[in-house]
């Protein structure tokens, strides 16, 4: 049975986390805050975990979700062949609103859709999806809304989307907070995080959002922008492995 807490009491957010965390085990999904919008969130190591929240999305494998992560150090476990230049991005953005693509690590057995062997990874800069992660770990996580409509800014209006399809929904006021900027640009609409991939030189901007080429480039000075021409080694072909729509995270 479907059942939200509010998080903005102290006993309920306590109450609410551990039936979260009980979900993800269950391999159930939940509604969570992020730092851009309300996420859905499932055990990103389940198959059927993630088959079930594309389901809830009326999604298919072709748009696989991004995984989010506790803490940087994370990325090791999931990404290979992670460069300084890579490294440079996580340390100035994170946590916040800067999506990273790798190449996923060959060990991995998990199945979040058609990747092409890529994963899409953020430490996303909110206290309560954070706590959840550390006691969850990494988990599949998109914008808690149906595909092609608005993406939830409050738990209660992803609950009008998704319904019984989540099993625990974490109500934890408005996100973004109102009056918070991420490094670079203002979030204050719900912009989604910026997507960057990282499986060739020199990165691609595959999503523009929160962060702005500008500040991307204080750390990466050769990132190219959107429709900016490539190297004969990069291509798009990394970009499948996050989602590009829906105001996702």
């Amino acid at each position: 049975m479907t059942t939200t807490f509010n998080c903005t009491d102290e006993i309920e957010r306590s109450e609410g986390i551990a039936a979260a965390q009980t979900a993800i085990a269950a391999r159930q999904c939940v509604v969570m805050p992020t730092d851009t919008v309300y996420g859905i969130a499932a055990d990103a190591f389940s198959p059927q975990a993630v088959a079930t929240l594309l389901a809830a999305k009326g999604r298919g494998r072709s748009m696989p979700p991004p995984v989010l992560i506790p803490r940087p150090q994370t990325m090791d476990g999931l990404a290979a062949g992670i460069s300084a230049e890579a490294r440079a991005l996580a340390d100035t953005f994170w946590p916040g609103g800067l999506t990273l693509i790798f190449h996923a690590q060959p060990s991995l057995t998990w199945d979040l859709g058609d990747t092409k062997g890529t994963v899409a990874v953020r430490m996303p800069d909110d206290e309560l999806a954070l706590e959840l992660l550390a006691l969850t770990g990494p988990l599949a996580v998109s914008s808690a809304n149906r595909t092609g409509q608005p993406a939830a800014r409050t738990a209660a209006e992803a609950q009008a989307q998704l319904a019984e399809s989540v099993e625990v929904y974490l109500e934890d006021g408005p996100r973004p907070v109102e009056g918070r900027d991420e490094p670079g640009d203002g979030n204050a609409q719900g912009v989604p995080s910026t997507i960057v991939d990282c499986t060739s030189m020199p990165f691609r901007v595959v999503r523009q959002g929160t962060i702005s080429l500008d500040a991307l480039r204080e750390v990466v000075p050769d990132i190219l922008g959107m429709g900016e021409e490539a190297g004969a080694e990069t291509g798009p072909a990394a970009a499948p492995a996050t989602e590009v729509a829906d105001g996702d995270q």
